[in-house]
């Protein structure tokens, strides 16, 4: 793996790049563009680019006025905020004419650590999902976050969810990766096990996976980046396992395990499921690496709870 990079930096530097390809972008941002790391749009093209100040309701509302007007606005600030406080105006004025807008959540999960519960937000996915025509992306590493803004302000179209995060992880892809919508990717082949993870625990769960070999057992990793639309076909590949995981820096009511159980169910019969992420409980105010240690996100925490469900 390579040295370790925040996706919403990675975003800031797609965003610039997606500026220059495409001069429909813009890009507004709640007061907090440098954490958003949107400030590097900002100065490259501050024609572009507006500060709406702590007004996330109203940037929405403003984003929707601008894409149906021709533009690709990028809405940038706290996954918590954009998704919690925004939640009737991208119901309506986003998703219910289908428009082209992209929430860029950032700082998302628990390991946006010290600001505690009201700032990790550990339901955005599960409320950005139900939402009709909503496109839910959440890139596991630098090079899958560069291939998400980048398609989000060209091939893709309609409302678009993109979750990033501050804390640091390795490339887990390769530099010529290719991203597809609703293509899950398998970056390890295994017999016992299928994990499949999104966003920062896939670096985790490649880790996990490779603790698990020591231990006799066998285990395939799934980055399940696109979680709608959600690669069904990949979860039913999985069910020819023992045991299928899911593993996410969210609740596990949902969120991806919702969605994969959800796709499990539906075929009927298979393996067990176990869901790993938070419990039906909120953050709280922590160093992130505690964090993930207390929730069993951390390599050594999915590789126990996997050994231990294959034990029963």
């Amino acid at each position: 793996m390579s040295e370790k990079r925040e996706t919403r930096i990675v975003y800031g530097e797609a965003l610039v790049e997606a500026g220059q390809r495409n001069d429909r972008v813009a890009v507004l941002d709640a007061d907090l563009f440098k954490s958003t790391r949107s400030v590097l749009f900002r100065d490259a093209f501050p024609e572009r680019f507006v500060d709406m100040g702590i007004a996330e309701m109203d940037m929405v509302s403003t984003a929707a006025g601008l894409s149906a007007s021709g533009m690709v606005p990028f809405v940038n600030t706290f996954a918590m905020f954009i998704t919690a406080h925004c939640y009737d105006q991208i119901r309506i004025q986003i998703c219910y004419p289908r428009l082209h807008v992209v929430l860029a959540g950032s700082s998302a999960g628990l390991t946006q650590g010290p600001d505690g519960a009201s700032h990790q937000s550990l339901e955005d996915i599960a409320l950005m999902r139900a939402l009709p025509k909503m496109t839910v992306l959440v890139p596991a590493d630098g090079v899958e976050t560069r291939a998400m803004t980048l398609a989000a302000a060209g091939q893709l179209d309609g409302p678009i969810y993109l979750r990033l995060g501050r804390y640091p992880v390795p490339d887990v892809l390769p530099e010529d990766y290719v991203f597809e919508l609703g293509r899950a990717k398998w970056l390890r082949d295994g017999d016992d096990v299928a994990i499949l993870a999104c966003g920062h625990m896939v670096a985790a769960a490649v880790d996990a996976a490779e603790k698990l070999a020591q231990e006799g057992i066998s285990a395939a990793v799934v980055n399940m980046s696109t979680i709608k639309p959600l690669d069904v076909a990949s979860v039913h590949e999985a069910m020819r396992r023992r045991l299928v995981v899911t593993v996410e820096e969210h609740s596990i009511i949902g969120g991806l395990g919702g969605a994969v159980a959800e796709a499990m169910a539906e075929v009927g019969g298979g393996p067990r499921l176990l869901r790993l992420g938070t419990r039906d409980v909120f953050g709280e105010s922590a160093v992130a690496d505690e964090l993930l240690e207390k929730h069993g996100l951390t390599p050594d925490g999915i590789a126990s709870s996997v050994a231990g469900a294959l034990s029963h």
